[in-house]
């Protein structure tokens, strides 16, 4: 048998592979496909070996040896009933012809990586994993912590296990536990200039110009403007949400700014973003400066 794991969610491709190593019950052989040749896949393939009459053998990123992978759907036609073979890839290319000379002769799984649309099923997830961990969680709380965390499920897990060690999981207890992540810093920042808080605007970039890259802080916070935008704008029959893949949490927050604002308001904002981001390409200051500039503009 033949499974090959794809996708860039590497938490529950470890999962998946972890579930396949205790089923099998005994020692799991990786390799790293980049690193094979040719002339070692016989042995891989072709049976047992002197000791062990079945083999689990767990290949990754085998796509991206194309010597090897030309190949290989000629030796999975000939893999022995004795061996499990696993393969892990997180993004092969679709469109080639051995991606589907190989999809044809394995069975194929996707773990792609959560986004805005998966909210609710990181909620379940965290109320579902927590019980594996003896801790009681409710919705609310769930929601709060994927809020606070965001979607990656590492990050998560790790959050789950540093609350199982609370006497009590309160959202306070949440909120100091656990550290936010740059998406819910950036939502915070965008809602200070939205409302006009200046000084707050200031304080917490500084903040931030310690910790976080202001290239990828401005990209975020550019999103939120033009997230503002498209709820601004919407008329009666619109979606936004489905639309521009915003989620609905966020939506009804800025849906209090955008009826404020109004299309104008959010176009002068969205105006005021585009020429810090061509400002920020030609080098014209600081970037952190010109993300302040920003802000202060939005919150006038």
């Amino acid at each position: 048998m033949t499974q090959w794991f794809t996708g860039d969610n590497t938490f529950e491709v470890q999962q998946a592979v972890q579930a396949r190593i205790v089923a099998f019950g005994g020692t799991a052989e990786r390799l790293d496909g980049t690193t094979l040749e040719l002339k070692n896949i016989p042995d891989l393939l072709m049976g047992g070996t002197l000791f062990a009459e079945k083999r689990l053998v767990i290949i990754k990123d085998l796509s991206l040896n194309s010597a090897v992978w030309e190949k290989l759907p000629e030796w999975l036609d000939r893999l022995s009933d004795d061996i499990e073979l696993i393969l892990i890839d997180t993004k092969p290319d679709k469109r080639t012809t051995i991606y589907k000379e190989v999809k044809k002769r394995v069975e194929i799984k996707d773990f792609p990586s959560w986004g805005e649309r998966d909210q609710l099923a990181a909620e379940t997830w965290l109320v579902k994993h927590a019980k594996t961990l003896g801790v009681e969680l409710d919705k609310k709380l769930a929601h709060h912590i994927v809020m606070r965390v965001g979607l990656d499920q590492w990050q998560l897990a790790s959050a789950l296990d540093k609350l199982s060690l609370l006497d009590e999981i309160t959202p306070d207890a949440i909120n100091n536990t656990i550290e936010p992540n740059p998406s819910e810093n950036v939502f915070q920042l965008f809602e200070l200039a939205l409302e006009g808080r200046r000084e707050d605007v200031h304080d917490m970039i500084r903040t931030l110009e310690l910790i976080e890259d202001p290239y990828k802080l401005f990209a975020l916070l550019s999103s939120q403007a033009f997230q503002l935008a498209a709820v601004a704008n919407a008329g009666p029959g619109d979606a936004p949400t489905k639309d521009f893949a915003i989620h609905p949490f966020v939506a009804s927050k800025m849906e209090r700014h955008a009826k404020r604002r109004g299309p104008r308001g959010a176009a002068r904002v969205l105006q005021s973003f585009a020429q810090t981001d061509a400002d920020m390409k030609i080098s014209k200051g600081d970037p952190w400066l010109l993300i302040e500039r920003a802000l202060l503009e939005t919150a006038l």
